[in-house]
C-alpha cells in the first residue's frame, strides 16, 4: 500500500509518570497507535512535541541537537528516573517552526524532553529514532489562540513531520483517588463530552470548555488541556478516532485522539 506524505495530528493523555514503566491496555494501545502510523504514513522526519509541562508565558521552541531527557516528578521510584529516550533534536524543524510563527516563537533550549513526552514515546515509538522538537504551551494565549497558533503550524504534517500534543482532557491532582481504578461522575461527564466535540468536529464547543458545569473540576489550570487545544488548530478540519477513551484516579483522563489517518 502506497504511504501517505501527510502526517497526522496525536494528542495523548499521559496521566503519572510512571506510564513508562507500565505494560497494560493503555500502554499497549500508544505502542499500537505507533505501530499503526508507520505502517501507514511511514516513520516521520521528526515529531513536534507540545507537553504540558513545559508551560510558559511565550512560545519557545528548542533548537538543541540533542535534547536532555528531563526527569521532572519526585517521589517516583528509582527504576522511573533509570529510564532512558534518548532522541536527538531535528535543527531543520525548528527552523520550519520559525519561519511559520516568525516572531511569535523564540528559540530556547533551557528545558529539554520531559515527562510529558518521553512516558508516551518510551510505547509509541520505543526505538527513539524519530527526532523530538518540544514546543511550549503558551499560557497567556488563549484556547481559541492556541489553536490558531496550531493552525499556522499545520504545514508541517505536508512536510512529513508529526505534530504530537500531551497533556489530558480532565487533569485534578488534588481530586486523585489512588484507590479508584475508575474516574468520578464528574469526570467521565466532562471527558464524554468534550470527546463528542471533537468527534463530531465540534471544534468550537471543546475550546469553548469553560462553559461545561464540571469545567472547574476538569480543568483547575489549563496546562494539560492546551495541548489539545494545538492539536485542535494543527488537525485542520480533518476527522478524529478515539484511543484509550477510559479515566482513571478518579480525576484523570488518559483519552487520546489521533486526527487526519
Amino acid at each position: 500500500m502506497a504511504q501517505k506524505t501527510r502526517m497526522p495530528v496525536i494528542f495523548s493523555g499521559h496521566g503519572s509518570p510512571m506510564l513508562a514503566l507500565e505494560h497494560n491496555d493503555i500502554t499497549r494501545t500508544l505502542r499500537e497507535t505507533g505501530e499503526q502510523l508507520l505502517a501507514s504514513q511511514g516513520k516521520p522526519k521528526a515529531i513536534l512535541a507540545v507537553s504540558a509541562h513545559w508551560y510558559q508565558g511565550e512560545t519557545l521552541v528548542q533548537s538543541a541537537a540533542h535534547p536532555r531527557q528531563i526527569y521532572d516528578m519526585y517521589g517516583f521510584p528509582e527504576e522511573l528516573y533509570e529510564v532512558r529516550y534518548n532522541a536527538v533534536g531535528s535543527p531543520a524543524l525548528t527552523e520550519e517552526v520559525k519561519n511559520l510563527l516568525g516572531g511569535a516563537v523564540r528559540v530556547d533550549d533551557s528545558w529539554g524532553i520531559d515527562h510529558g513526552i518521553w512516558t508516551v514515546l518510551v510505547h509509541m515509538f520505543p526505538k527513539a529514532d524519530i527526532p523530538v522538537v518540544q514546543l511550549s504551551v503558551n499560557g497567556r494565549l488563549t484556547p481559541a489562540k492556541c489553536a490558531d497558533l496550531g493552525r499556522k503550524l499545520a504545514p508541517l504534517r505536508e512536510e512529513g513531520y508529526l505534530i504530537l500534543g500531551s497533556g489530558n482532557v480532565v487533569h485534578n491532582l488534588r481530586m486523585v483517588d489512588w484507590d479508584n481504578e475508575d474516574g468520578s461522575p464528574a469526570c467521565k461527564r466532562f471527558n464524554d463530552y468534550i470527546t463528542e466535540a471533537v468527534l463530531a468536529g465540534d471544534t468550537n464547543q471543546v475550546l469553548h470548555y469553560g462553559t461545561h458545569p464540571d469545567a472547574s473540576y476538569a480543568v483547575p489550570t489549563p496546562d494539560h488541556f492546551l495541548p489539545l487545544c494545538y492539536c485542535l488548530g494543527a488537525a485542520d478540519g480533518d476527522a478524529a478516532r478515539a484511543f484509550n477513551n477510559v479515566c482513571s484516579l478518579g480525576a484523570i483522563a488518559m483519552t487520546g485522539y489521533v486526527f487526519g489517518d
